[in-house]
């Protein structure tokens, strides 16, 4: 196949697909309540009771030293007064773009319902018990990704991770107390959150939450507002 010809493939194949096959739920901003945790977890028990795979995983968006944004999937820890929590190795490529810039953002998207959920704010670490306690109420595996401990360095070959994998699960196994030393865990304080519900005439509703600006974590009144889609 010819370069031209896989790349008409990709576009056929790309431009074929659809999106929202599927009845939406209907969303009326007026009735949302004054602050938005209790509509997430709202909007979170209904992506779960419509199927939606995975619907704890959401992007992080952070900036690193140049001010050049990244992005990636993990999984949300929490969700509470405080903020939107996750956890990773302090040491780990996310983990020193905060430390520089403690700021991110945090994209949910829930297809089965055709939502979104948009989180931004500043980053603050958690207590080093916290971010023990976080680390021992997951899973053997997640423990021995965890003491492998050198997330986004480089690797030598694939017989290595593997190496290093296997003794990470057998160490995990034998001692469930295992530290992890860089292991942390995280919140983003929501300066800002916005609602996505999607609609298959495209008169999208987007609802946003806003906090008045020096508040923090808890503080502060919500504005909510309309957003054109």
């Amino acid at each position: 196949m010819t370069d031209d010809t896989a790349q008409h493939s990709f576009r056929d194949l790309l431009h074929a697909q659809r999106v929202w096959d599927t009845e939406l739920p209907a969303f009326d901003p007026e009735t949302a309540p004054a602050a938005p945790l209790a509509l997430f977890h709202a909007w979170f028990a209904e992506a779960v009771a419509a199927g939606q795979p995975e619907p704890h995983a959401m992007s992080l968006a952070t900036a690193d030293a140049e001010g050049l944004p990244d992005v990636r999937t993990l999984l949300l820890h929490d969700a509470d007064e405080r903020g939107w929590h996750f956890a990773s190795h302090a040491t780990s490529a996310k983990g020193h773009q905060l430390a520089a810039r403690p700021h991110a953002a945090l994209g949910f998207y829930w297809p089965a319902q055709g939502r979104q959920v948009r989180v931004r704010g500043p980053v603050v670490r958690c207590t080093a018990a916290e971010s023990h306690a976080d680390l021992h109420a997951r899973s053997t595996g997640a423990l021995a990704a965890a003491l492998t401990g050198a997330q986004s360095e480089v690797v030598g070959s694939v017989a290595e991770l593997h190496r290093t994998a296997d003794a990470a699960w057998d160490r995990a196994v034998a001692e469930p107390d295992a530290e992890a030393p860089t292991w942390t865990r995280y919140v983003v304080e929501p300066a800002e959150i916005e609602f996505f519900q999607g609609d298959a005439r495209r008169r999208h509703i987007r609802l946003r939450y806003r906090r008045d600006a020096g508040a923090g974590a808890g503080g502060g009144d919500w504005t909510r507002e309309l957003l054109w889609p």
